[in-house]
């Protein structure tokens, strides 16, 4: 009998590995095995061979260094991440508005030119937003014809809001003055009915109730209580609200012609508010804020007033555009629901501050306006996520 020569068995390889390919090495177990049909691996991929020829049937298991989507670990430590930054902006709104009140308050005491004070504040602010725009700290906008049309009328309004308020302010208390503006959402209420058309609801209605009878209550026992610091402070609800209805009305739409996002609309009408202001400033008041012109009302240390109003426009800049760039963030109704907590800490802070005496009617009445104000936001929060259910 011939003898039978036996070779060693010849792997042949499928068409799939026969270029190098990455696999998982915990894969190290291969087992032969005579087929002969076609065979379809895990991946989708059909090798064949003929029977009697040993193939390696391990599958191939592809690492693909693909990005891996984020953990929920991940998700949570982002979102956590959002809500300090937003809390931050939050708590720099506050610190802002409590410190310009202050300041504001200080140099109306000893400068009783709320004109010029007004004007500062707003030339501070043009200070600012030109030279955030040369140094690129924010983008200058494209300002067209269109973008013009509609600032004018919101700096208009908003100059005005501003100079009433330094009217109210060196008129009657800080604490008085914010009490009486927590009277705007029943301006807001009454314009939008006007203008908007907007109908309020009968739970709107009701919140408005205890908004109205509160700054009665409060103004009936106010201490410095003015017509002229009172009327001044209602006036700026007006203007201020006025401005708001004219912002839904007249605002363009970021992207399109024209179109300013928030910060950039509110760093145009400071500097059309700078010019706006300014011929009234020298006509009525002329220029007093110089070291002779307070030398003159008796103030012996004009370097500290100039401080006062140096810092208080500051913040007067700073507390606005937080709270633009919070609005970016966040729904009108949260902002507007942040910005009556705002009132309760900057009343709160003026008078631990400036030690104003407060009678216990005038104390329920403030708080009584705060919790309308509270519930309005709250009702207007809850219609709008019906809105969108």
């Amino acid at each position: 009998m011939s003898a039978t020569t036996l070779s060693s068995p010849r792997l042949q390889a499928s068409p799939i590995l026969r270029k190098p390919t990455l696999v998982c090495p915990r894969v190290s177990l291969c087992r032969f095995q005579n087929v002969g049909d076609a065979r379809t691996g895990a991946h989708g991929l059909t090798s064949t061979a003929h029977r009697g020829t040993p193939i390696c049937t391990r599958q191939p298991v592809i690492c693909h260094a693909a990005a891996v989507p984020s953990s929920e670990s991940e998700g949570g430590q982002s979102e956590l991440v959002s809500t300090l930054i937003l809390g931050g902006m939050f708590a720099a709104w506050y610190a802002a508005n409590i410190a310009f009140n202050l300041y504001n308050k200080q140099v109306l005491k000893v400068f009783a030119y709320p004109i010029t004070v007004t004007q500062v504040q707003f030339l501070v602010g043009s200070a600012i937003t030109l030279l955030s725009w040369a140094t690129g700290l924010l983008k200058a906008p494209k300002i067209t014809a269109a973008t013009v049309r509609s600032v004018l009328p919101l700096a208009v309004v908003h100059t005005l809001g501003n100079l009433l308020t330094n009217m109210s302010l060196g008129a009657v208390a800080v604490s008085f003055t914010h009490t009486i503006k927590a009277m705007e959402p029943f301006f807001s209420v009454v314009l939008s009915a006007i203008f908007l058309g907007d109908t309020p609801s009968p739970a709107v209605m009701m919140t408005l109730l205890p908004i109205v009878g509160g700054v009665a209550i409060a103004s009936m026992t106010e201490a410095s209580f003015n017509w002229f610091g009172f009327l001044s402070a209602m006036g700026s609800n007006l203007t201020f609200q006025s401005r708001n209805v004219l912002s839904k009305k007249l605002m363009l739409k970021k992207g399109g012609e024209g179109g300013l996002d928030n910060i950039s609309l509110f760093c145009c009408i400071t500097l059309a508010s700078a010019v706006l202001l300014l011929p009234f400033n020298l006509v009525l008041e002329g220029w007093k804020m110089t070291p002779a012109g307070l030398a003159e009302m008796g103030v012996s240390n004009p370097a500290e007033v100039f401080g006062w109003v140096a810092a208080s426009g500051l913040c007067f800049h700073a507390y606005q555009q937080v709270s633009y760039a919070i609005l970016q963030k966040v729904s009108p109704v949260t902002h507007s629901i942040g910005n009556c907590v705002k009132r309760v800490v900057v009343i709160a802070s003026s008078v631990l501050f400036f030690q104003n005496p407060v009678s216990m009617q005038n104390a329920l009445g403030t708080a009584i306006a705060l919790a309308g104000v509270f519930a309005y936001g709250s009702v207007k929060r809850a219609a709008g996520k019906k809105k969108t259910a």
